[in-house]
């Protein structure tokens, strides 16, 4: 059996609860909201890996993470996205880049790349943390006029602590995602 992957920043409640409340202000829009326990930051997806191939990833995530230090995460803007992707897709969450959520995602980036797991790519652009709000259901939006779709386009101003990561693993379901937590480790505080 394989297991599909993700190393994650997992969100407070209080962040998750602020960010379900977005989702009420455009009820008009065709979208599949994220459920709130489901809120995340993905900072790498590794695909579907073998139970061998995920101790492997387990093991690395354990040692890569208290080799960074803890940090602030401020999220700043909920847009269409991805930006420039027409027609959108989801609706997400942007925030701002920091020096040591890039060297966190770049740790991990370089240790994996040495996996034979997926044929992972070394990424040229700085890592930009963001999070999906809600998939947005095409073939609707596509049938609304362009006058008619919703202003998309909100600044916010929400920060927490980051003091883990998580190796989490996604099953797809009909009803959308169920996330687990599979391991956490802590950073240096």
């Amino acid at each position: 059996m394989r297991h599909r992957v993700f190393i994650a920043i997992n969100l407070p409640e209080n962040i998750k609860n602020k960010l379900a409340e977005y989702q009420q202000k455009w009820p008009e829009l065709p979208c599949r909201w994220t459920r709130k326990e489901n809120l995340h930051i993905t900072l790498m997806f590794l695909g579907y890996l073998t139970a061998e191939e995920l101790l492997q990833v387990c093991h690395i995530t354990k040692e890569i993470a208290p080799k960074n230090q803890s940090f602030s995460i401020n999220l700043k803007k909920i847009i269409y996205g991805p930006p420039k992707k027409i027609p959108a897709r989801l609706i997400w969450i942007e925030g701002e880049k920091s020096e040591a959520l890039g060297k966190l995602q770049k740790d991990l980036e370089n240790s994996f790349l040495v996996l034979p797991v997926k044929r992972l790519k070394s990424e040229t652009r700085p890592y930009t943390p963001h999070l999906t709000l809600g998939r947005i259901k095409t073939w609707e939006f596509k049938r609304l006029e362009p006058e008619e779709r919703p202003a998309v386009n909100e600044e916010i101003n929400l920060s927490f602590e980051v003091n883990s990561i998580e190796v989490m693993e996604s099953q797809l379901k009909r009803t959308g995602p169920n996330y687990t937590i599979l391991e956490s480790w802590p950073l240096k505080s």
